[in-house]
């Protein structure tokens, strides 16, 4: 991850007697097991405003913000696995309605701006280890002070021996048990999340985050990911994938790119600059399986940048799916069916690809309007991706009311989708808080096999 943002700094002056980041298991499970029982608190806090007089939605609004506010603190301090989830979690953030997501965004933006840095002792003593006591000769400088903190790891400028600008990417001491310790703690606190984003599942979210967990923390993987599609992106006139200069367990270093983050293309972009971000950003989440065989599985928008010449950087390839063969021939074919309103036979090609067991009896028409989400943006040429029509999806899904609210509970994920499916719905999340307008159609024909009619 070579942030380019606003940077985490240590003192300049660190002596590195800055306190360390929790890692021990007492320590970590002690934080985030205090998170419910401040919410409970907070909960028992609105009841009584209730009973004053103050308005139910006044107190259900101060309620949301105080335990966002309290839960991105701890999962800050924590990083490690705690702050994976903050990230994974904020892409829902569209979904929810404006008065709860504005104090998550805001508590999110604080979260990913404002992590405590390891001290610079600390960063020398993990080069020594990983690229060897003799590490400064192969850099001509190297700024001690890093440039910004990721979820496991935090990345520090310097300038190769060779003369180039390089992005050293060090992963935190013990990030391995603490993820695991923490994804761990966070599948039992299921109820929480429920009250983080309404209606949404957390469980699988986490299940699947663990699964990928040792994965993600393997730095000598991750530079391979991101050789292969540094190689497959080379010379792109619209993409930039920068190349790894070295790598060991837990150090990568790789060439650094400037340019402008994602989120604040989300903040502040104008409408021309979030219709081109859009663009590239799913472009590039299709084309990957296409042109590389593999699919970045991390849609975060602090994983990508737009440089000052007008060409998206990707970062950060820890989450990676190989699919040699590309996306699935079902997915594009599936898609293009669903368009024509054709229930049974969207029902049986799922049932097909596992999505629908064998002893499972479904309504196709039930199934068919679930698939709504991602089968409307495909049946225009352009689709203007917007937090009310995806907050509007949510709420339809996740109203008892509705007849087809029991039919996500009769599908299942096969294993093989499961990363596709991560994506595509992070995709259109990051478009939906891009605000962005999209020619749907021609990406679908150009880049998911099936979908262009035969």
């Amino acid at each position: 991850m070579h942030h380019t943002g606003r940077a985490t700094r240590t003192d300049p002056g660190d002596n590195g007697l800055m306190p360390e980041i929790p890692r021990f298991a007492l320590t970590r499970s002690v934080k985030i097991a205090a998170l419910p029982a401040a919410h409970a608190g907070r909960a028992a806090w609105g009841l009584g405003k209730r009973i004053g007089g103050k308005p139910a939605e006044m107190v259900a609004a101060e309620l949301q913000a105080r335990t966002a506010e309290q839960m991105f603190s701890v999962l800050g301090e924590l990083k490690g696995g705690a702050m994976k989830v903050g990230q994974a979690m904020s892409i829902f953030e569209a979904a929810m309605p404006e008065e709860v997501a504005a104090p998550y965004r805001a508590a999110l933006t604080k979260l990913q701006e404002s992590a405590p840095p390891l001290p610079a002792t600390s960063i020398h003593a993990i080069l020594d280890e990983e690229l060897g006591a003799d590490w400064r000769s192969r850099f001509a400088e190297f700024d001690d002070r890093p440039a910004a903190a990721a979820s496991l790891g935090q990345v520090h400028k310097a300038v190769w021996h060779d003369g180039r600008v390089v992005a050293v990417k060090v992963q935190y001491p013990g990030a391995d048990k603490a993820f695991i310790s923490d994804l761990n703690q966070m599948t039992r606190m299921g109820k929480l999340f429920a009250s983080w984003v309404p209606g949404m599942d957390i469980k699988p979210l986490l299940e699947e985050l663990k699964a990928r967990a040792i994965e993600e923390l393997d730095y000598l993987r991750e530079s391979r990911n991101q050789r292969a599609f540094a190689a497959a992106f080379e010379d792109d006139p619209e993409f930039v994938v920068p190349h790894v200069l070295a790598a060991a367990p837990h150090v990568i270093v790789s060439e650094w790119v400037d340019g402008r983050p994602l989120s604040a293309i989300i903040r502040d972009g104008t409408p021309e600059e979030r219709d081109r971000a859009g663009l590239l950003y799913m472009r590039f989440l299709l084309a990957g399986p296409a042109r590389a065989g593999l699919l970045h599985s991390d849609p975060h928008p602090g994983n990508f940048r737009i440089t000052p010449d007008g060409r998206f950087c990707v970062l950060d390839f820890g989450a990676v799916a190989e699919l040699p063969e590309g996306l699935p021939l079902a997915m594009g074919s599936l898609l293009r069916i669903a368009m024509t309103g054709d229930a049974d036979q969207v029902a049986e090609g799922l049932r097909d690809e596992g999505f629908i067991l064998p002893n499972v009896t479904v309504d196709p028409e039930s199934v068919l309007n679930y698939l709504d989400p991602f089968v409307e943006p495909a049946k225009t040429e352009e689709f203007h991706f917007s937090r009310d029509w995806m907050r509007g999806q949510f709420a339809r899904m996740n109203d008892v009311r509705n007849p087809d609210f029991t039919i996500a509970l009769k599908l299942n994920l096969p294993p093989s989708y499961a990363l596709i499916h991560r994506v595509w719905l992070g995709c259109i999340a990051v478009l939906c808080q891009l605000d962005a307008t999209v020619p749907m159609r021609d990406e679908l024909r150009t880049w998911a096999p099936g979908f262009a009619e035969v």
